[in-house]
């Protein structure tokens, strides 16, 4: 049998249904609110900007086609088929938070507040998606069509059908020596589960090794800590703030402010397979260094970061509940990832 086509409509709640939770009432939330200099109307407003989207995206599914609702609370718990299709309505971050969980679905983002959102990931907005979820459906239904419900043949979906555009975006991933691993669209961060100082040592490759480390006679002793160039490798001991590796989907996010911070660097774009590394605030002392603070990894590239306190935590896209922990003498190796995110542009 066949497999029918299935879309899956990811949203976030709103404000107003965190105020509802939190306060029960609408009087209530009102005299929060304006405690506080701000009217109930305009969390409304929102509120039903974002209903209204994804009312309208839902009333172009095509007949016959299967739907699923998932919330952003839930996603770690709902299986993507690789036939499915996901359309993301709300910010940029939530398609973020949907990536990990994708092995090359289409993603349509939609972006329900046009002029509120950046848009780097949510780049549709209502109408567009309504066109190309209609276009999709009567691609489909003629008469000697690939059809949508037949699967390619590593399982993922089928788009020659559909029509549709779509920008492989890159993703980055970290491993830990014991099997574990973590996708991420934006970025990876690694250091203190508090923000404290972390203490690791620090080995890049990829072009040019990583900026700003000078390089020396090969990596001193455990005491010495400060690194030097081992072949085409820089090694480092460092205590610092975390490791922050981001994608060019993440360029435009928290990686966009340290690389101002620095007078401005080069910065992937989201399709380019390369990842930009900074190391932040790192600590200068007779047994760690500050060199080794900067880099890009292409796609055969690697940064190995080995534990030297008595945790640390990987996590993607600023969802620290969702992480990796790391003890002392663990290796965390950061590289591109193997999948990258089809989003559907047009």
């Amino acid at each position: 049998m066949p497999l029918q086509r299935r879309v899956v409509v990811v949203h976030r709640r709103t404000e107003l249904d965190e105020l509802l939770d939190r306060h029960a009432t609408r009087g209530q939330a009102e005299f929060f609110l304006r405690t506080r200099g701000r009217t109930l109307a305009a969390v409304q407003e929102r509120h039903d900007a974002v209903a209204e989207a994804r009312a309208r995206v839902v009333a172009a599914i095509p007949e016959g086609w299967r739907r699923a609702d998932v919330e952003r609370a839930d996603l770690g718990r709902f299986l993507v088929a690789p036939e499915d299709v996901v359309v993301v309505v709300g910010q940029d971050g939530l398609v973020a938070n949907v990536a990990k969980y994708l092995t090359d679905q289409p993603v349509l983002g939609v972006d329900p507040e046009p002029g509120t959102n950046a848009g780097a990931l949510v780049r549709l907005d209502v109408t567009t998606a309504v066109r190309l979820l209609t276009r999709a459906g009567k691609a489909a239904s003629t008469p000697g069509s690939a059809g949508p419900t037949r699967p390619r043949p590593d399982g993922a979906a089928n788009l020659g059908s559909l029509g549709w555009r779509t920008e492989d975006l890159t993703t980055v991933v970290a491993h830990l020596d014991d099997g574990q691993h973590l996708a991420a669209l934006n970025e990876v961060f690694v250091g203190h589960p508090s923000h404290q100082s972390a203490r690791y040592r620090i080995a890049a490759d990829g072009p040019g090794g990583g900026r700003g480390a000078r390089g020396g006679s090969g990596e001193r002793g455990a005491a010495g800590g400060r690194g030097g160039e081992r072949g085409s490798v820089r090694v480092e001991r460092q205590s610092s703030s975390g490791v922050i590796v981001a994608t060019g989907a993440g360029a435009t996010g928290w990686c966009a402010s340290i690389a101002r911070e620095r007078g401005g660097r080069r910065l992937p774009s989201p399709t380019d397979p390369l990842l930009a590394w900074f190391v932040r605030e790192a600590w200068p002392s007779p047994a760690t260094g500050a060199d080794l603070t900067e880099g890009l990894l292409d796609a055969g590239g690697e940064l190995r970061l080995t534990v030297e306190s008595d945790q640390l935590v990987v996590f993607g896209d600023g969802v620290e509940s969702d992480r990796l922990v790391a003890t002392w003498g663990q290796e965390i190796t950061v590289r591109v990832g193997a999948n990258r995110l089809r989003l559907v542009v047009g």
